[in-house]
């Protein structure tokens, strides 16, 4: 089966060349392409995506406010990385707290483009990256606790460990090689994870995990 992408972005530039990297391959379909964040929201709902790539500043409505838009009452279960110019950009860590599965700055190679969708559309999330982390540990722990919205506490002590490792941006199996487990208990443990967070992802369980102060910035794997 085909992965069914969407791409939003007010330059048609971007759209195009986006486009054309994506359909290089044989599993891609580019179902649509919008170029701001109405739009954005219209297409998804029509076109029902398996991922969204989309710019976080649009005119009309911006990336931000879409996520929210397309991932409210658990409506879509479309995976949104957002499109960024600006690395540690706050507009991208809301993003991220609202939903979105990771971003990508815009100059991305094709081979990161198409490594990224792939991930994502399998489920994943784009946490690798030490990038991505020093975005969330910088603006984390700026509210918090009043950010805090959801309770670690249900976590058992092996969930929390798993979340702390998921954190430092490590994946399943090298999850279940540090544990000393299998990587099918890695795989539940993640799922009760977002399930006690109340969450839909792995990012967001990150999100939580640096406002609750279960992790703090420098913490090492």
């Amino acid at each position: 089966m085909s992965t069914r992408i969407l791409i939003v972005d007010d330059q048609s530039l971007v759209r195009a060349g986006f486009r054309l990297i994506l359909e290089s391959q044989t599993d891609f379909e580019v179902v649509g392409e919008g170029q701001d964040g109405t739009e954005a929201v219209t297409l998804t709902r029509r076109h029902h995506p398996d991922v969204l790539l989309m710019d976080i500043r649009m005119p009309r409505l911006d990336g931000l406010e879409a996520t929210r838009q397309i991932l409210e009452n658990g409506s879509s279960q479309c995976r949104i990385v957002m499109l960024t110019t600006f690395d540690l950009d706050e507009y991208v860590y809301e993003a991220l707290r609202a939903g979105a599965c990771g971003f990508l700055i815009k100059d991305v190679t094709p081979e990161q483009l198409i490594a990224a969708v792939r991930l994502v559309a399998a489920g994943d999330a784009l946490l690798a990256p030490s990038i991505t982390r020093r975005l969330i540990e910088r603006y984390a722990l700026r509210d918090a606790p009043a950010a805090v919205t959801r309770d670690i506490s249900e976590l058992t002590p092996r969930e929390a460990d798993v979340l702390r490792l998921i954190a430092r941006g490590l994946g399943n199996q090298e999850i279940a090689e540090k544990l000393f487990v299998s990587e099918a208990t890695v795989k539940t443990h993640v799922a009760h994870i977002l399930d006690k967070l109340h969450v839909d992802n792995r990012v967001q369980a990150v999100v939580v995990a640096y406002e609750s102060r279960l992790v703090t910035p420098g913490d090492q794997a």
